[in-house]
């Protein structure tokens, strides 16, 4: 028996052949947005920032002893990168704040996968690791001091610290939500232990733990300001001390800048683990 569809209307959207009332389903993920449109607008804020803080420098609505003006600040760079301290202290900072990080997320990791998959390792684990949330890290610099001393151990302890929290909790989180239907299954065909948790959990478990990559990483900074407020004499902290001491706004704020590149960094290498571990992601936007 033949089947017998009736002709489509101008305007109307198409069907199927030979399935009268089903329409085509329509492909809906956007394109991306060309590069030399998405580098500009991603700049574009920042830059009518700085051009809103010269203008103002410039015109005197924000006094140079409140705000320094760009011209000085790039000065005080020009005039710390000629001497070799803007380098020195730029790699030191990066290489406490890495540290740091890599403690304090192997740690959370490790833990929250553990407590996430066993009951046994939730009753351990769980309970300290919320004291740990509970308590903020800033307070624990003066205990700090008194068991590690002012060294590099007691900087990188702090950061690691500040950062346990956050990786635990989304890790955590992102174990217990894993679909058990996709666990059984890998189990049925043979994944077990250590293969289970590598091959299947964690990553069902990563945008989750990419999070709190990027959370721990702005922390860390955080922590690496308030560790380099002592005993350092070397460090962008050690830099903010001695403009503070001198009274150049100039320096301060060439250290916000330094912060904020350094965050700038940590964040750009989250998002080429993003792009290579999970390159899904980009379809899931709309443009």
């Amino acid at each position: 028996m033949a089947v017998v569809t009736t002709p489509r209307a101008k305007g109307e959207p198409g069907r199927s052949r030979g399935e009268p009332g089903l329409e085509v389903p329509r492909y809906r993920a956007g394109r991306p947005r060309p590069r030399w449109v998405s580098i500009p607008l991603r700049f574009l804020v920042p830059a009518l920032l700085v051009a809103v803080w010269w203008i103002g420098s410039a015109t005197g609505v924000i006094p140079e002893e409140i705000l320094a003006g760009p011209p000085k600040v790039w000065t005080a760079f020009v005039e710390l990168y000629e001497t070799g301290q803007l380098v020195d202290f730029s790699i030191a900072s990066f290489n406490r704040a890495a540290l740091g990080v890599l403690f304090g997320v192997a740690a959370g990791l490790i833990l929250g996968v553990l407590s996430g998959l066993s009951g046994l390792g939730e009753e351990l684990v769980d309970s300290t690791m919320q004291i740990n949330r509970a308590v903020p890290f800033l307070a624990l610099v003066p205990l700090f001091i008194a068991w590690f001393g002012i060294d590099e151990t007691f900087k990188v302890l702090l950061i690691a610290f500040a950062t346990v929290g956050p990786m635990y909790a989304y890790t955590y989180l992102g174990v217990r939500n894993v679909d058990r239907k996709m666990v059984e299954a890998a189990r049925s065909f043979g994944s077990r232990g250590p293969r289970l948790v590598f091959e299947v959990i964690l990553p069902s478990a990563l945008p989750g733990v990419l999070m709190a990559l990027r959370i721990c990483l702005s922390i860390a900074i955080t922590g690496l300001i308030a560790a380099e407020q002592v005993g350092t004499r070397e460090g962008i902290g050690y830099l903010v001390t001695l403009a503070q001491e001198y009274n150049r706004t100039d320096y301060m704020v060439l250290c916000v800048v330094l912060y904020a590149v350094l965050g700038l960094i940590f964040d750009g290498v989250v998002r080429i683990i993003e792009r290579f571990a999970m390159p899904w992601r980009g379809q899931v936007a709309t443009r």
